[in-house]
């Protein structure tokens, strides 16, 4: 039986909120409950293959758009598949990033499997591929074995992971041992970073300009500014997009002062004062580090993902803050400038810069909110 994906792994979501101190004060100072629930849920199953999943769900993809469905009907594998209502058709058209997203979950759910001492043997897209874009057909069967697999020490950090959307702090530089331990963790991909002055100068003008091209093309902003989720009872109503909670946000949400309508009017203070806090984010980057495969097949695209994710551990693990700086390598017209000027610079030799992003040290690593979730396990 196939199961919405709103009454899935049911563990995970619901969930009573207590309000103290009024409606104002609920309303102000709350924050999301249901969404934040796989965080804490995560690991509470006997079952190999759903505390696997339990984890896997947590893993960082484009917009929080959590596109995976998964399968469970047949014993020891989890079949994964996309959830074509979820993709991303104007920053993303050949739905790359998705996938980069997909490969993400698979290595996540492989390292929980790996803890439990379980190996995950994976077939990728076994009905075939599509370059221009994902449909129906399965990305992967992955089975499980008692194989006695080693657990990695990345999997320690998984509860520590965070994408950090805010300043970094530019009083404190990123050692180069640092950012080498973090390359070191990649097993599929070439990646390289930079901590270099002159560098992180260069790729803070690019990550603007790509920002700005980003929200000035009509169609590419609005497909962000409608995955906004304004304030914590959008959050747990619609536990995907992007989300902007905390008292501030809160205030605004009441108020009506921030809100998607006014995000898309240039004139207003919401779109000027969220253009201010973006370009904040790439002006304060204390280093880059970027990730490149030989080919753009949709396999390469799963590797990236997969040590995309290595990277994310390893720089929990490293006290660095991370941030993806996607919109350079976007695929739609508009971007086609920068998006040869990255390849150029990061890829001279050849291949595909799948990922970019910024690390710094900043005063909310490891206490910054965690992307909300939505736990959708299909089929279980």
């Amino acid at each position: 039986m196939t199961l919405s994906r709103r009454k899935t792994l049911a563990l995970l979501g619901g969930g009573a909120i207590l309000a103290a101190g009024g409606v104002a004060a609920y309303g102000v100072t709350r924050t999301p409950q249901s969404a934040l629930k796989p965080w804490t849920a995560a690991g509470g199953y006997s079952e190999p293959r759903m505390r696997a999943l339990s984890y896997a769900i947590l893993a960082p993809n484009p917009h929080n758009r959590q596109p995976w469905q998964v399968d469970l009907r047949t014993e020891g594998e989890v079949t994964l598949r996309v959830d074509t209502a979820r993709l991303l058709p104007h920053t993303d058209p050949f739905n790359r990033q998705i996938t980069v997203g997909l490969g993400c979950f698979l290595e996540l759910m492989t390292l929980a499997a790996a803890d439990d001492g379980y190996g995950v043997e994976l077939d990728l897209f076994p009905d075939g591929e599509d370059p221009t874009g994902l449909d129906s057909r399965r990305v992967a069967v992955a089975r499980f074995t008692q194989a006695g697999a080693a657990p990695d020490p990345l999997f320690a950090h998984v509860m520590d992971r965070r994408s950090l959307k805010e300043p970094f702090d530019t009083e404190a530089p990123v050692d180069p041992g640092a950012l080498d331990a973090v390359l070191a963790v990649a097993q599929r991909t070439r990646v390289a970073g930079s901590v270099a002055a002159q560098d992180i100068a260069t790729y803070r003008e690019i990550s603007r300009e790509a920002l700005r091209i980003e929200i000035e093309t009509p169609h590419t902003y609005k497909e962000s500014v409608d995955l906004f989720r304004i304030g914590s009872r959008e959050v747990d109503a619609n536990p995907d997009g992007i989300d902007f909670t905390g008292p501030m946000f809160e205030a605004m949400a009441l108020t009506g002062t921030f809100t998607r309508e006014g995000a898309l009017d240039r004139t207003s203070m919401a779109y000027t004062e969220g253009l201010k806090a973006v370009y904040a984010n790439v002006d304060t980057a204390m280093g880059h580090l970027w990730q490149v495969t030989p080919g753009n097949t949709r396999t390469d695209q799963i590797e990236a993902g997969r040590d995309w994710l290595r990277l994310n551990l390893a720089t929990a693990r490293a006290g660095l803050g991370m941030q993806p700086l996607s919109q350079g390598l976007q695929e739609y017209p508009e971007m086609a400038a920068i998006y040869a000027d990255l390849h150029d610079r990061l890829a001279p030799e050849g291949g595909t810069v799948q990922m970019f992003a910024r690390i710094g040290y900043g005063p909310d690593i490891g206490q910054s909110p965690r992307w909300p979730l939505e736990s959708k396990i299909v089929n279980a």
